[in-house]
């Protein structure tokens, strides 16, 4: 289910779902349609654009709320041509599988963002490295809580937080899984999170930290 006001990205992002093997229920424009749409054929997932008619504020974003809590089952990533952190944290808030907020700049990288439809529609996560660091600095108030880090643990949290695997981070930074694992306990450590065996409750623990930016 895609809904995106501009019919050229809308008409974009068809192809190219479709391309990667992925069914298009249906598309709209605007939020109400969207709604009726997913009533209609319950997808897997919805792709959301933030801003969309009437108002271009954040009806999307209110939509995709409506559709977390109406029909749980169907997975939600945003777009947005710009970082919005308080409609991230909506999104965050009260359930940590199944969402994602990307920036529109990312569906130029075609493999890496059919890599994010796809975990978003199997119950995983993918936010955009700049969400994350926005939400970060908002939960910090105002002092950047990425300071602490250096710059390879923040590439590796920014993967963290995109719902990838040891595997996926050590493949993607062309290093070896235990010098990702080394990362992510001092990545832990240095932000106060829990620490957490897995990477599904590694990735809870992220969300929740993020969470509390709402």
């Amino acid at each position: 289910m895609i809904a995106e006001d501009s019919v050229l990205l809308r008409i974009g992002l068809v192809k190219v779902l479709e391309m990667a093997g992925f069914e298009v229920a249906a598309e709209t424009g605007d939020a109400e349609a969207l709604l009726a749409a997913v009533a209609a054929h319950e997808p897997d997932l919805a792709l959301v654009d933030v801003r969309m008619p009437p108002g271009f504020t954040d009806e999307g974003v209110r939509a995709a709320l409506m559709i977390r809590q109406q029909w749980p089952a169907t997975s939600v990533l945003l777009l947005s041509q710009y970082v919005e952190e308080r409609y991230a944290a909506d999104l965050l808030a009260g359930r940590a599988g199944g969402i994602g907020y990307l920036l529109k700049q990312r569906v130029a990288d075609v493999e890496e963002f059919i890599d994010a439809v796809r975990r978003v529609a199997a119950g995983g996560t993918a936010l955009d490295p700049q969400v994350v660091s926005q939400l970060l600095l908002r939960r910090g108030g105002g002092i950047d809580p990425l300071e602490r880090l250096t710059p390879r643990e923040r590439e590796v949290l920014a993967l963290m937080a995109e719902g990838r695997s040891n595997a996926g981070i050590a493949a993607q930074l062309v290093v070896g899984e235990s010098a990702v694992a080394k990362h992510i306990n001092n990545i832990l450590a240095k932000l106060d999170l829990p620490q957490a065996d897995g990477d599904h409750r590694r990735v809870l623990a992220v969300l929740r930290f993020l969470d509390g930016t709402s």
